[in-house]
């Protein structure tokens, strides 16, 4: 039989044709020692990767080296690979003669995604998601929607509650066991040796075994995904969890399917347990906007990661690449940046609304921006990053996947989350010592941006306020003023 070679993020059963099928796993050090990743993300994917060669046993070989190629070597039996998730990776496998199947992991197949955006003038996620629904028939009565609504965003889109947090019960964490202390044992020596990483070290938040994975979904659909709808675009310093799922990592390590994960929303749903709202926003996350994320990774080709339409040169901050969040006064972004520090993980609004939105009015590299999600987030990976920094959250494309750049003052911050009490920063403000730097920089923003953004209808009115401004020009001075320096 061939022996079936797994990449680290390729460890759930679907990864395999046979339950008994051979397997190789190789576990790289140089992966390590190119790029500075955050300190619990290296764990969990070497947790992971362990894990499942000790569940494995002798049907897995576990190979430790430097190099890729340095492992390859020292296999002499036929090898085959589910396509990688990489343009580097998938370029190894085939340089090594491996025989590469399709991918796996994700719901709707390459073929598929070609069929429904070739000849397309503009491939948006709602039509993509409108398609899979059909296909996989999810939340469908007949031909239709289940409630005549294919999306209900709209309702969605609570701000937070006025205790500070959700009245739901916290995720399922992990216990660590003898192969978290090996692994957390060989990243100190790393360490020790020169191996450099970001953010803290800190007990395993995330699932590393396909148990653990099943557990999470089965909590969250039972006793958190139906608070998870209203409150998915909202903020709580004292609440970094809210009613989310935690299934991102797990989904993106291969320990879970997500049409598994989405047919088990439905299924709640049906049952009566579940809202239709918070079910159907989970569903189009995982076989919406998931697929649509990777498949744009391979269809837009090599160029479009390296887009800048906007021509953004400023290069990362210090004290943001290097999560100083001490180092912030705004208490928004300093909150986020610490949780990124702390957990390596924040949710998707924090991500766009705060740490993107920051880094979009400034005008910093979106190349940077997002090797920086992929590095500091414990489910990162170049193909999530690409088109969700480059595209949505920096606008480098120019709208080829967004129908507006995700730029916001301190208005809808103050509207979505708890952060703008007790900050030193006011949100009504854009000039002076009290000025909001979202504020402030929104506006900024927009002026840099003006001929660009002149024919997006969805900013014509903010750019007809634009020109209503008597401080403009003193807003635009005081933001290049402020230059790279932590707000």
């Amino acid at each position: 039989m061939v022996r079936r070679w797994l990449f680290g993020d390729q460890l759930g059963p679907h990864f395999l044709d046979d339950p008994a099928q051979p397997v190789l796993l190789i576990e790289s050090k140089a992966v390590f020692r190119r790029r500075a990743f955050h300190r619990q993300k290296a764990h969990l994917v070497l947790s992971a990767m362990r894990h499942r060669a000790a569940e494995l046993g002798d049907q897995a070989r576990y190979l430790r080296t430097e190099t890729y190629r340095e492992a390859l070597a020292r296999v002499r039996e036929p090898l085959d690979a589910c396509h990688p998730t990489s343009r580097a990776a998938r370029r190894l496998v085939r340089a090594a003669g491996v025989t590469m199947l399709g991918p796996r992991g994700f719901a709707t197949d390459p073929a598929e995604f070609t069929a429904w955006a070739n000849g397309r003038s503009r491939l948006r996620m709602e039509d993509f998601y409108h398609d899979a629904r059909r296909r996989f028939g999810l939340l469908m009565d007949g031909g239709e929607p289940v409630g005549g609504r294919w999306n209900l965003d709209a309702d969605n889109r609570q701000p937070p509650p006025k205790s500070g947090h959700l009245d739901v019960p916290p995720p399922p964490l992990p216990v660590e066991d003898d192969v978290d202390a090996e692994v957390r044992a060989d990243l100190d020596r790393w360490e020790r040796e020169g191996v450099a990483f970001v953010g803290r070290d800190g007990p395993r938040l995330f699932p590393a075994t396909r148990d653990e994975a099943v557990a999470r979904l089965r909590h969250f659909v039972a006793h958190r995904l139906a608070a998870f709808g209203p409150y998915e675009d909202a903020m709580l310093s004292g609440d970094p969890w809210l009613a989310h799922s935690m299934l991102s990592a797990p989904l993106n390590l291969g320990l879970l399917d997500p049409l598994e994960a989405a047919r088990a929303a439905e299924r709640a749903f049906r049952a009566g347990k579940v809202p239709l709202a918070s079910t159907e926003g989970f569903v189009r996350q995982l076989i919406g906007w998931r697929d649509y994320i990777w498949h744009l990774y391979w269809y837009l080709g090599e160029r479009y990661p390296r887009a800048n339409r906007l021509h953004a040169r400023r290069t990362l901050p210090d004290w943001f690449a290097g999560l100083d969040a001490d180092a912030v006064q705004a208490r928004c972004l300093s909150d986020v940046l610490a949780g990124v520090r702390d957990r390596g993980w924040v949710h998707h609004i924090p991500r766009l609304m705060v740490l993107g939105n920051y880094g979009l009015q400034r005008g910093w590299r979106p190349q940077e921006l997002a090797d920086w999600f992929h590095r500091c987030f414990v489910d990162g990976y170049e193909w999530v990053m690409t088109a969700n920094v480059v595209g949505m959250s920096q606008y480098a494309d120019a709208g080829a996947i967004t129908t507006k750049p995700y730029a916001a003052g301190g208005a809808y911050l103050h509207r979505m989350s708890d952060y703008c009490g007790g900050c030193r920063y006011d949100p009504g403000t854009r000039l002076g010592e009290h000025a909001c730097p979202y504020t402030a920089g929104y506006w900024a923003f927009l002026d840099r941006h003006r001929d660009a953004l002149r024919g997006n209808h969805r900013l014509a009115q903010p750019l007809r306020q634009l020109d209503r401004l008597a401080d403009l020009d003193a807003v635009v001075d005081q933001e290049h003023r402020r230059g790279s320096h932590a707000p």
